[in-house]
């Protein structure tokens, strides 16, 4: 809603603006000046990327659009399947714990938070870690910097499409000069004709600049800063984990340790720690009942 909003509001300033200086609206309309510049743009965008980063890039245009950001439920339910596998680390056997993990969508656990195991990149995180504190033979500094490698790698790929977004924004205004050379180019073939022909030619052609300026900073920028935005967000729920396990390994009751995990939500979205004790008792009621 937010994009919808924005965009409104600077199609309106700047096409108001426009028509109160006395310009014609109608002579911003050149289909062929949009086609050279939206074509050129989307085939440099196929060129430049491998086809995974063009489908991602329309799924980060969807997220953008939808404000697809982690809620308040999203962090309560990380935090509370992290309490509850904690849990089951300290008072359970191996071959117990196990079962949560190897099959996280049959387990009571994962069922028990549905948020997170319909993120199944999230779930194969936590799942992947917990197995390695099975193990017991890995120390809690070499398991942070596996998990800050990976909490990178995974940040690198879902920033791909914002990078290839920001590319094709910073090209659009020379694309834009582009179609106004070729419109010029046509204007040159009519200097034969009367000024007000040869004038609109001109203003035909200098459409082109304008929707290339425009294109780039008013709509494919914001758009790729707002990808950049809600995927920052999500990958905060992969750091949430990291500190809370951390914590954990380095000998934090499971209570503790999801304050650990709960410090590092920003304090916007940060639910309080009533929010996460009446979330975590909840769960434990529900996984008792169930069991």
């Amino acid at each position: 809603m937010g994009i919808l909003i924005g965009l409104v509001v600077t199609l309106g300033c700047v096409l108001g603006g426009f028509m109160a200086m006395g310009g014609k609206v109608s002579v911003l309309m050149q289909p062929w000046e949009a086609v050279i510049i939206g074509g050129a743009a989307l085939g440099t965008f196929l060129v430049a990327n491998p086809m995974s980063t063009v489908k991602d890039t329309g799924r980060g245009i969807v997220e953008a659009f939808k404000q697809s950001v982690p809620k308040e439920q999203d962090y309560l339910e990380t935090l509370g399947v992290l309490h509850s596998l904690m849990r089951e680390l300290r008072t359970k056997t191996r071959s117990e714990v196990e079962a949560h993990i190897d099959n996280p969508e049959e387990s009571a656990i994962f069922q028990a938070f549905p948020t997170v195991l319909k993120n199944h990149d999230l779930t194969h995180f936590i799942c992947d870690y917990c197995r390695i504190i099975i193990i017991g033979n890995a120390r809690p500094h070499e398991i942070e910097a596996l998990m800050d490698e990976e909490i990178q790698t995974i940040r690198s790929d879902k920033l791909k499409s914002y990078h290839a977004l920001v590319a094709v924004g910073d090209g659009l205004p020379a694309l834009g000069i582009v179609a106004a050379v070729l419109g010029v180019v046509k204007a040159m073939g009519a200097l034969d004709q009367s000024p007000e022909i040869l004038g609109a030619l001109i203003g035909a052609a200098l459409v082109g600049t304008f929707l290339g300026i425009f294109l780039s900073y008013a709509l494919v920028g914001p758009i790729a800063a707002k990808i950049k935005m809600v995927r920052e967000k999500k990958n905060r729920l992969y750091i949430i984990v990291k500190q809370t396990l951390l914590a954990y390994m380095n000998g934090s009751l499971p209570q503790v340790a999801i304050e650990f995990g709960r410090k590092t939500i920003s304090s916007y979205d940060r639910p309080s720690i009533d929010a996460v004790e009446q979330s975590t008792l909840n769960t434990g009621n529900l996984e008792k009942k169930a069991a």
